[in-house]
């Protein structure tokens, strides 16, 4: 292995109070899709040991977990409504924090982007009556998406009520707090946006209209775990599977301001770069924005270096860095980070991305015995 100067980032190695939550260093495992749970979203031991191996970030931010049968539209995509599901989720909390690892579980709801073939036939819920672009996943192939009903005001406070639902049940199997995922099209998103929330009522309109669903979220949540262990995804930079805006900073900053007026315990944005997962941007960032109105610790994402996660840090731009792809086939990545090693590259993504089994996604090994 390769060895670079390690003082280089020192500053990711402080660590960083997250809210309620006490993280080791300012590196936290971004959360990922990986499709490997049993038959009816259940949570096994192959995910925890995935997990167990990358318990050096600060935080692990867990995949995005489903809280409801009508939210959940991937194959093999883990829940969290059901006893079995939780009960399953309690291997990786004990497996991580048996290694002295943080992780919070990332609550997701995909709204028009369910497939009708997840739901028994029956068109998928969102903000309103739209369709997403592109295909979605399935358990029989890619098939085109189609068009949502709008949520009605008693479907809006029911599925707030499953997000509490799931809430409560990770915090029963020892989670370390919840992550609402506000971001990438999914359904919260397609409220904030305007070109998927064609609203005339209370949750459409004006950027305060478009935030109230997600305020109404976060409220149950911290109805359940107190503001500072609840925290929120957001990725304010353009399209992202068919949610637009064209006044990004209007929506965003009202975003900024609900996580301020409940002081929830930090925010994370994904601003992917040009060849990010889910689409290419050419428009402004807004994490400076949100700095200027949220209090709390900033959390950015996506595409970055050691030294540029370093250099973002020491700005003061962010307080932390969450890494996605690398700790795929990094498993110990913070430790890669602190000597200066070189990164393994990720060899079978995107093939192993969400394939079953351990090939691609638990085999990768740690620095030691790389370097053996």
């Amino acid at each position: 292995m390769k060895l670079m100067e390690a003082a280089l980032h020192e500053a990711l190695f402080q660590p960083i109070q997250l809210g309620a939550i006490a993280a080791k260093n300012r590196i936290l495992m971004a959360p990922l899709t990986r499709g490997r749970s049993d038959p009816g979203m259940i949570p096994n031991a192959l995910i925890a040991e995935y997990y167990r191996q990358r318990s050096d970030a600060g935080l692990i931010i867990s995949e995005a977990t489903g809280i409801t049968v009508e939210g959940s539209g991937w194959p093999a995509a883990p829940g969290a409504w059901s006893d079995v599901q939780t009960e399953g989720w309690k291997l990786t909390t004990d497996a991580v924090h048996g290694e002295d690892g943080k992780i919070i579980m990332q609550l997701w709801h995909m709204g028009r982007l369910v497939h009708p073939d997840f739901l028994g036939g029956e068109a998928p819920v969102s903000a309103s009556a739209t369709t997403a672009p592109d295909h979605a996943h399935t358990p029989t192939g890619r098939k085109p998406h189609e068009q949502a009903r709008e949520a009605s005001k008693a479907d809006i406070a029911r599925i707030v009520s499953d997000y509490v639902h799931a809430a409560t049940n990770a915090k029963a199997v020892g989670f370390d707090g919840v992550q609402l995922h506000g971001a990438n099209g999914y359904l919260v998103d397609q409220f904030l946006r305007s070109s998927s929330n064609l609203r005339t009522d209370e949750y459409g309109g004006s950027p305060e209209n478009r935030t109230r669903f997600m305020r109404e979220v976060l409220e149950g949540l911290i109805g359940v775990w107190g503001a500072d262990r609840v925290s929120i995804r957001l990725s304010p930079n353009g399209e992202t599977q068919g949610c637009d805006d064209p006044d990004p900073a209007s929506i965003f900053g009202a975003a900024a301001k609900v996580c301020e007026d409940l002081k929830i315990g930090f925010v994370e944005l994904r601003q992917p770069g040009p060849n990010g997962t889910f689409g290419a941007t050419d428009v402004p960032q807004q994490d400076a924005l949100i700095r200027s109105i949220y209090s709390g610790p900033l959390v950015l994402n996506s595409d970055y270096t050691a030294a540029e996660a370093e250099a973002d840090v020491v700005s003061g731009r962010c307080d932390a860095i969450s890494f996605g792809r690398p700790y795929i086939s990094n498993p110990d990545l913070a430790t890669r980070i602190k000597a200066g090693a070189e990164w393994a590259p990720n060899v079978n993504v995107p093939k192993s991305w969400y394939l079953p089994g351990p090939e691609g996604y638990t085999d990768y090994p740690a620095l030691e015995a790389a370097s053996a």
